[in-house]
């Protein structure tokens, strides 16, 4: 749950402050399974999930330093949320396994007719 606005004409309405509520699914991606035949530790994967949204649930995103001059669009959100799991497989939390991981997309429901998404890989093939 987040409030935030719009700078742009093209938001309209949404250029004034409202409020959003996010379903958030997170999705990994890989080629193989691993020497255990998951993709990933699923609860290491809900574990640092919820502590990336926990930065900005509940808050005014303009009002939030680290999003300063952004529009925080559903997909910009989408593609922080990736980025900053992508960081964290990086540096392990998601544990060793997450090292083969392909890619990340994250899709945050807005209703159950609006919804966007952003997909990014991870390391490249090869």
């Amino acid at each position: 749950m987040i409030a935030h606005s719009f700078r742009g004409e093209v938001f309209g309405p949404a250029q004034r402050l409202h409020g959003a509520t996010f379903l958030v699914d997170a999705t990994f991606k890989r080629a193989e399974l691993d020497s255990d035949n998951i993709v990933v530790d699923i609860g290491l994967a809900t574990q640092e999930l919820n502590k990336v949204l926990a930065a900005f649930n509940y808050r005014n995103l303009d009002e939030e330093p680290q999003f300063a001059g952004i529009n925080t669009s559903t997909e910009w959100l989408a593609k922080h949320i990736a980025d900053q799991l992508a960081e964290r497989i990086s540096e392990g939390a998601l544990g060793e396994g997450a090292h083969g991981i392909d890619a990340i997309a994250v899709t945050l429901h807005e209703s159950h007719v609006a919804w966007a998404g952003y997909e990014r890989a991870l390391r490249t093939a090869g």
